[in-house]
């Protein structure tokens, strides 16, 4: 998974908290009013409407420009905008030639293009291209929004009319109809072109599950339900095959339509042909063998007389002059006209999402053999630069940089604007990365020649398609002293989240450029738009503002340091001045790098943004600074590749959200000592020490080294009355086990939570706080001076830049070599050094515990490599501290509740050190040579073969003789072949000391096999992960890693090799609020207004992404489990399917997001009576799972509850047991053998004994349950009556049993038998029994109930002290039960 869009959003935490949930996770779902009804806690996705699954990033707060705005943003005008745009559409008719006439429901916000693309997709208007909408004779102009025309309503008649051809619209003709040709071949997916991407789901629910599957509905006579797993699915097996990742579809034997279509060699037409209408000549072989010549002319289609050898432009007899190709082509080959019905119709019944676009290009990692056909299309644009007509647009090639920025001028006072604005920015940033990824390709194969085609290779820059590109090398020791080419290889990356941030701030009149970075081929490519005018100057001259040569020479320019300070808080940056080589002070708002330059255009840009954040001081070791002692202890600071390690935006936005937690605490403390000792009330006796020790310290300190000190302190005792309070954290302990002075420490940052404990346990805290809140607000002003100082001691503890209110910033330059600071901001400098050493010991003591935390308690659930990255960004932690993540899990005690996580990092770590190494390895590989290399390094890699040799093309062989001899010289050096000498162990040994050296992480392996055998990995797994890290693309099909005869992958397994793009995903801010909001409302428990939100939510994602995207993913995937909740299941199910095929199509057929989806969609079958597809569905995820990670993962024992559940309901009693006793055994192993999920899971399977009549197993489970229940929740909760209920039962049926078996031993065949009950488990209760475990819970409410509930959420929410009811004192222990590892 590729681009980086998965920023999936979901609730911030602070509206789960205040909807009292206790929980806190990362889904923060309702647990306000669930807490009867389900006694069990089922930890993490309990959440009644959880964001979908453990796996979505918690939004990084972007859209919350500082670290605390409100979360529902939207005031009520936008919502009623919204309203009046969605509203009203009307319906018009539509006549086209030659068909019957039809409806369409239009919006008056269309344009007329957009009919147009509808009328191109239809299948019986598909093959016209070439046409204009006439209303009343007057044609319609294309580009002009519907609203706009008049005499257009309800009822009008649109006509659709012929038009002339041109060469341009013979040319869209002849291309349309070839995609319509191939619109059922995947080639385009496989070879990734054109936005196409693979998606299976209808192979496994036999097409379209709405109305069509309601037809082919066997729900109830359950015999013709064929539920056999295939065989690798078993729990248990060790075959991992790799074949069925792409099930082959019927439907992708295409039928041919044609034999050949390309264009004629006779093209050109010559000067007198032009003069009678000829545009083109087409060549062109029928199925029935039959060739003919083609005239396109500006009348249309018809046969000429031209054969291969002889041009004669004469019309054939009979002609057949027609309109469109395809008309002629149905009138020559009865074949065609039979088969392209046919096609067409099997193409419209597609989901439209499975042939939609995707915004930016997914790659396949497996494909398998695909035929190559001819295609004059592709060869046309293989060989013409496709720029001339590219995308339809006048002006031949685009100019990008152009386009990129007047997007950004568009108007955005209301939300229409908005919207037309943030969809026109979407729609150019998609086009620009498909552009430049296409461009880097072409500079790579050597396609595009140099601007300075006189300087070596590795120096070389190139312009394409207004486009510039440069690699990724140390050009000119550029970056000498930072690094050198591991820099300049690092720069590109750091730019671009530089170039995020400061998009995502979206400052009026600053301008970015626009910028993708492409690895293909081992080589790093950046591609930029280009600033007008800067290609005829010299930098010297054009940079007016920053610094080229790293601050030895600096300038500054007002407009610049008024348009940065406008960013300066959102992105914590502080204005600070430097010397220049005159020694004289510039005042800088950004890093020195920042270069500002004022383009012809007039607009301010600024580029080389790589220092935007500040520099991590754990990876800089700097003469005469010591690091803080929790950093010492981990062994920092360590000494990295390069010099541009600097922090994540998410570390800092933690960092400071941190810091203000901290800073109200201290106020409110201090103002109510103040008031303490105005009263002379007696100190509340259990925190008046805490209060003391907090509120005598910060006012002493004056340096800020004590001052440290003094926060630490003041943490400490703070967080103690916390934890007092309600024993909120025994776990602290556990988790950081050798961390011990840090434990409680830390404990502050740890939960949430503990603001909240502290209120309650200090009265009269709460107003204390709002206090200190009023006095941090009024900025200083009218502040009576001892509340005044209060602020000031407050600001001074946590290094907050101002003294009257909280304002924490970074100064980006401090510790840049080069960079000189002014005499006068000595203090500061100290102070900024201090945040610094304060945030990278924040990062490895409160972040990396906090992330083995939320895995421990599940809310954070990796599956692959993608998802554990996304997990480490999301908390601000830099992959470059993977090998430090792994030391901390390795020494937790828990460390066997973590297994998972540990493996999924140990094979992160160990692919991205191969990916490393196979970076340089392809970059000393001539192309003729590629599959060859890529197949041998695999081998080396994953092959058991020990003397894995490789096939040099034939032709090298002679020369290779003779280079025996000098078999040690430096790759590249003229030898192309040195690739061929890498041997499995020296990969190996490469990969150990790469670690080393990288990760700061030791692994003891020198083989494959010892890796395999040690971490227990699968060969699959680490295939599938080095794979898509380096955008290999191999033959599907099954290999045999472990054959020590011959090696495992052959020159003919390597397809392709695919370039890995990064790029900035722009994003839809107003429906991004609607989600937020329908989020918390959803929480609230108000499901209707949630619900009513998330649709408007998926308006406005439509309206600015297109269909396809994530984060309509996410929205679909939201609204099906509402609809879900309220009710309505076929609407749950077609939103479910929208959003599997969307995941399939934008993340890829084996994402973990899309197993997910998969287990969502399958229950909603199974609600619906398809029990076969609910089946199917359940063992692709298990499947899919399998390859991804294993099975020895906590997500796979939900998943095989699942299993286990419908086959007992289908009454396949031995196989759903093999199922549920492989989720008996992973939930006990992850969740600790006293958890309520392992009671669940001993129910379950008793149920199935149960059914099949073994009492005495039944009997054993239940109690194993039971006893849990018992001593969890106590003899009085309903569940452990339940549970005591059902082993009565259980004994009675047994007994019963007894007494039978013994009246036919003592009597003979003349017993009297007495009826024994054998209960086949009823489908409502086996559904009720799913939504317990994927964590849906209906609360069987009359209306009274529902208003009750939510007069109580809202008085809560007004009180935000939770009252100490019943229900969530015992919901809270439940849940901590839940929570604490279990040793």
């Amino acid at each position: 998974m590729v681009s980086k869009t998965d920023d999936i959003p979901v609730c911030p935490a602070e509206l789960a908290d205040e909807a009292g949930d206790g929980a806190q996770d990362a889904n923060g779902g309702s647990r306000t009013h669930l807490k009867e009804s389900c006694g069990c806690v089922h930890s993490a996705d309990t959440a009644m409407v959880n964001g979908g699954g453990p796996h979505e990033p918690v939004e990084e707060v972007e859209s919350k420009q500082d670290g605390h705005s409100e979360a529902n943003g939207i005031d009520e005008s936008n919502e009623q905008e919204v309203i009046v745009i969605q509203d009203t559409g009307f319906t018009v008719k539509i006549q086209a030639p030659g068909a019957e006439p039809f409806d369409l429901q239009v919006s008056p916000q269309e344009m007329v293009q957009e009919i147009h693309q509808v009328l191109i997709d239809r299948e019986d208007t598909c093959h016209r291209t070439c046409f204009s909408l006439q209303l009343d004779g007057n044609v319609l102009a294309n580009f002009a929004e519907l609203k706009s025309i008049e005499g257009l309503q309800e009822g009008s008649l649109l006509k659709v009319v012929e038009e002339p051809y041109t060469v341009r619209e013979a040319r869209i003709h002849v291309r349309h109809i070839r995609d319509l040709l191939k619109s059922l071949d995947p080639s385009d997916a496989y070879n990734g072109v054109d936005c196409n991407s693979l998606s299976f789901l209808s192979i496994f629910t036999d097409g379209d599950l709405g109305e069509s599957g309601k037809r082919k509905r066997k729900g109830s006579e359950l015999e013709q339900i064929d539920c056999t797993p295939p065989e690798h699915i078993l729990p248990g097996g060790k075959d991992r095959p790799l074949v069925p990742l792409q099930p082959q579809n019927k439907d992708w034997k295409p039928m041919q339509c044609l034999k050949v279509l390309t264009m004629s060699g006779w093209n050109p037409p010559p000067g007198n042909r032009k003069m009678h209408g000829d545009l083109m000549y087409l060549y062109i072989v029928t199925v029935e063998e039959r060739h003919v010549s083609v005239t396109a002319s500006t009348r249309g289609f018809y046969l000429n007389q031209s054969t291969t050898y002889t041009f004669n432009p004469k019309p054939a007899n009979p002609s057949f002059l027609s309109h469109s190709l395809v008309e002629l082509l149905s009138q020559i080959s009865p074949a065609f006209k039979k088969n392209f019905t046919a096609l067409q119709k099997k193409r419209v019944q597609r989901h439209p999402f499975e042939r939609i676009a995707t915004p930016f290009q997914v790659y396949s990692w497996t494909s398998p053999q695909v035929d190559h056909a001819m295609d004059c299309v592709r060869a046309e644009d293989a060989y013409t630069s496709r720029l001339g007509y590219e995308e339809h647009i006048p002006g031949q090639t685009r100019d990008w940089n152009e386009e990129l920025q007047t997007t950004r001028e568009l108007p955005r006072k209301n939300l229409p604007e908005r919207l037309l604005r943030e969809r026109a920015i979407f729609k150019v940033h998609s086009d620009f990365a498909a552009a430049a990824t296409r461009g880097a390709m072409a500079v790579i194969d050597g396609n595009v020649m140099a601007i300075n085609p006189g300087d070596e290779t590795h120096m070389q820059m190139f312009i394409w398609n207004n486009i510039f590109f440069s690699l990724g090398f140390d050009v000119r020791d550029h970056y000498r002293e930072l690094g050198g080419d591991a820099a300049a290889h690092a720069a590109p990356t750091n730019d671009l989240n530089g170039v995020r941030a400061y998009g995502a701030v979206d400052v009026e009149g600053l301008y970015t450029l626009g910028t993708v970075v492409v690895d293909y081929r081992g080589y790093r490519v950046t591609a930029q738009s280009i600033i007008p005018g800067i290609l005829e100057r010299e930098q010297e001259q054009s940079v007016i503002y920053g610094s080229i040569d790293f601050g030895k020479t600096v300038v500054s320019h007002g407009k610049y340091l008024e348009l940065l300070e406008k960013t300066s808080r959102p992105l914590k940056v502080q204005r600070h001045n430097v010397l220049n080589e005159k020694n004289d002070a510039v005042e800088l708002c950004s890093s020195v790098e920042c270069k500002g330059i004022i383009g012809n255009d007039g607009r301010h840009y600024i580029l080389d943004l790589l220092r935007t954040f500040p520099p991590d001081l754990n990876f800089l070791p700097v003469e005469g600074e010591e690091l803080p002692p929790e950093c010492q202890r981990q062994g920092f600071p360590r000494q990295h590749r390069h010099r541009l390690a600097c922090l994540r935006q998410e570390l800092i936005e933690a960092f400071v959200e941190h810091r203000y937690l901290l800073f109200m605490k201290m106020a409110a403390l201090q103002l109510m000592q103040q008031k303490a000792n105005k009263n002379e009330m007696p100190a509340i006796t259990q925190t008046s020490e805490t209060e003391t020790n907090a509120d005598a310290k910060p006012t002493a300190p004056s340096d800020s080294s004590s001052a440290q000190v003094s926060t630490d302190s003041s943490v400490q005792t703070d967080s103690n009355p916390g934890v007092t309070e309600k024993d909120e954290k025994p776990s602290n302990a556990a988790t950081n086990g050798p961390l011990e002075p840090t434990a409680t420490q830390n404990g502050e940052c740890k939960s949430p939570l503990e603001g909240k404990e502290l209120e309650e346990s200090i009265p009269g805290l709460a107003q204390a706080k709002e206090l200190a809140e009023t006095l941090v607000s009024e900025d200083g002003a009218g502040i009576d001076p001892k509340s005044r100082e209060v602020v000031l001691n407050a600001c001074k503890a946590v290094g907050s830049i101002s003294n009257t209110s909280f304002d924490i910033r970074f100064n980006p330059d401090i510790f840049s070599p080069g960079v000189r600071f002014p005499d006068d901001s000595a203090d500061d400098i100290q102070k900024q050094k201090q945040l610094l050493k304060d945030s990278a010991a924040f990062l490895v003591s409160c972040q990396i515990p906090s992330l083995v935390k939320d895995c421990l308690d599940h809310s954070a659930l990796p599956m692959d490599g993608a998802t554990l990255t996304e997990a480490l960004h999301q908390r601000g932690i830099n992959i470059r501290y993977l090998g430090n993540v792994l030391e901390f899990v390795d020494k937790t005690p828990a460390k066997a509740q973590l297994e998972h996580f540990y493996r999924i990092g140990i094979i992160e770590l160990i692919t991205r050190c191969a990916k490393h190494i196979f970076k340089t390895y392809l970059q000393g590989v001539e192309l003729s040579a590629l599959s060859a290399a890529v197949s041998h390094f695999l081998n080396c890699f994953l092959s058991s073969f020990p003397d894995a040799v490789a096939h040099l093309p034939p032709d090298e062989l002679v020369s290779r003789r003779k280079n025996r001899k000098r078999r040690n010289r430096v790759p590249g050096s003229g030898d192309n072949t040195a690739w061929a000498s890498l041997t499995p162990s020296e990969l190996w040994k490469n990969i150990a000391s790469e670690a080393q050296s990288y990760y700061h992480f030791t692994i003891q392996c020198d083989s494959v096999d010892q890796v395999i055998e040690k971490h227990g990995l699968q060969k699959i797994t680490l295939l599938r992960e080095i794979s898509v890290k380096a955008g290999i693309q191999i033959l599907i099909k099954e290999y045999n890693f472990d054959s020590r005869h011959k090696p495992t992958f052959t020159e003919e397994d390597i397809l392709n090799i695919f370039p890995v793009v990064k790029h900035v995903n722009p994003k839809a801010s107003d429906a991004f609020h609607f989600f937020q909001s329908g989020q918390a409302k959803v929480q609230q428990g108000f499901l209707k207004e949630g619900c009513e939100l998330i649709n408007e939510a998926l308006n406005l994602f439509n309206n600015v992404y297109g269909a396809m995207h994530v984060e309509i993913c996410a929205c679909l995937r939201l609204l099906a489990r509402l609809n879900y909740i309220m009710g309505d299941h076929a609407e749950a199910l077609s939103n479910q399917q929208k959003a599997v095929l969307m995941s399939e199509r934008v993340l890829g057929i084996e994402h973990p997001n899309t197993i997910q989806e998969y287990m969502h969609l399958a229950l909603y079958c199974f609600a619906n009576g398809q029990l076969s597809t609910a089946l199917k569905l359940l063992y692709r995820a298990r499947y899919l799972m399998l390859l991804v990670c294993g099975e020895d993962h906590p997500e796979m024992a939900l998943l095989d509850s699942n299993i286990g559940l419908v086959l007992h309901g289908v009454m396949e009693y031995d196989l759903a047991l093999r199922f549920l006793e492989n989720a008996l055994a992973l939930n006990s192993k992850y969740h600790g053998a006293r958890s309520l999920k392992v009671a669940l899971s001993h129910h379950l399977v008793a149920r199935v004994y149960e059914s099949k009549a073994e009492f005495r197993s039944a009997l054993q489970h239940e109690k194993e349950g039971y006893t849990i229940y018992k001593n969890q929740m106590g003899e009085a909760h309903e569940k452990t009556k339940e549970s005591s209920e059902y082993l009565k039962y259980l004994t009675q049926q047994a007994v019963a049993l007894q007494r039978t078996m013994n009246e036919i031993y003592k009597n003979g065949s003349s017993a009297s038998i007495m009826p024994l009950k054998f209960t086949a488990p009823s489908m409502a209760n086996i559904l009720e029994q799913l939504n317990i475990i994927n964590g849906i819970i209906f609360i069987p409410l009359s209306q009274k109930d529902l208003e009750n509930l939510k007069a109580e959420v809202q008085r809560r929410q007004n009180l935000q002290e939770p009252e100490k009811s019943e229900q969530p004192t015992e919901d809270s222990t439940l849940e901590l039960e839940d929570k604490i590892p279990v040793d």
